[in-house]
């Protein structure tokens, strides 16, 4: 007889496939991006259809980017007398090969859709002869949660790796990978940073304070895409620790337009002296900024702890409804009546879950 927590972990792992068709028809049919939650934290799958008039590379449909991936294990920063993480619910999947396994399968499911005459294992398709189906790896810091070594070497070397400054020279030393790339500065053009092995319709970029930021602590990693209309994009921004309103201004004022599909901002406020995740307060006050469509938690899984920060960290839970209440609160009635003010998407992924960015 199966245990609770086996039972949980089961069905985190059965819900990365129940729903998989399903989605798989209403992505293609629309041709729009799948955004999937690998753990309770902060892993996530970007897949991002290819411009019909884009050439595919390896036959495949989808262009998949693995963001910030820790499966499994243990996680440390300084010393594990210092800081000790693990994750209290085990990740719907458990290797690089797993994920490998989720994606072959998204792509066979839209392969299917897309041509009622397809079979598994045609051209296309053949992930053994193809090396990885992961596209890409994204790495938005430095600290082991983000850049979990153990993972990370999971991942074929000759996929590319883009990380932020300080976790770009950690990867490198580790002589592993084929090509890793320091995500380079926003500056005002999304296409800038669509460099090699990119294909020229996506970038990568690093949004963060235009001056000295410690740690780069308060960022986003931009995954910006042709939306199909003349030079503006569609973009999905990611930012686990929360980043302020006012170093994202240059996203909002871009040019060409940057329209923000999806905005990954946790709710917890959390610090340890310093102000460590921002909350779901500062979260609304980017959502509003961006005007993104959907606002989607990340980086809210409260891991078992251990070591001297354990003892120090001071977590506030905030909900949704609460952010929203507070900001009711403190609206004058002009802009209680501006409709726009009520329509926020917040979206909660369990882990395992998927949602198409329609």
């Amino acid at each position: 007889m199966s245990s609770p927590a086996e039972e949980d972990d089961h069905n985190a792992s059965s819900q990365l496939q129940s729903t998989l068709q399903d989605s798989i028809t209403r992505a293609s049919s629309t041709r729009r991006p799948l955004l999937t939650h690998l753990n309770a934290d902060t892993t996530w799958l970007l897949s991002i259809p290819y411009p019909k008039s884009a050439r595919k590379q390896k036959g495949r449909i989808y262009y998949h980017i693995l963001i910030d991936p820790w499966l499994r294990g243990g996680q440390s920063d300084v010393a594990k007398f210092f800081s000790q993480q693990w994750h209290v619910i085990e990740s719907s999947v458990q290797s690089i090969a797993e994920v490998d396994d989720l994606i072959k399968g998204v792509e066979e499911a839209a392969h299917m859709q897309e041509n009622s005459g397809y079979t598994a294992g045609e051209d296309g398709v053949q992930g053994e002869k193809r090396g990885s189906w992961v596209d890409a790896v994204a790495v938005s810091h430095e600290f082991t949660d983000h850049m979990h070594k153990d993972t990370l070497l999971e991942v074929p070397s000759s996929v590319p790796v883009f990380a932020s400054t300080k976790a770009a020279s950690a990867i490198k030393s580790w002589r592993y990978f084929s090509f890793v790339s320091e995500i380079p500065r926003f500056g005002g053009d999304w296409r800038i940073a669509s460099t090699n092995p990119l294909p020229d319709w996506l970038s990568v970029s690093r949004v963060a304070h235009p001056g000295a930021d410690m740690l780069y602590y308060h960022s986003a990693i931009m995954i910006a895409f042709s939306s199909g209309k003349g030079e503006e994009a569609e973009a999905v921004i990611y930012t686990p620790h929360g980043i302020s309103p006012a170093n994202m201004a240059p996203v909002a004022k871009s040019n060409p337009k940057i329209n923000t599909l999806a905005l990954l901002h946790g709710l917890q406020d959390i610090k340890l002296g310093a102000q460590l995740n921002m909350g779901a307060h500062n979260g609304l006050k980017v959502q509003r900024l961006l005007n993104a469509k959907y606002w989607i938690g990340t980086h809210d899984e409260v891991k078992k702890g251990g070591g001297i920060v354990s003892w120090f960290l001071n977590r506030k839970m905030i909900t949704f409804s609460e952010a929203m209440e507070q900001e009711r609160d403190l609206m004058t009635k002009e802009d209680a009546e501006k409709e726009h003010l009520s329509e926020v998407r917040f979206e909660e992924l369990a882990n395992g879950e998927r949602l198409v960015l329609e």
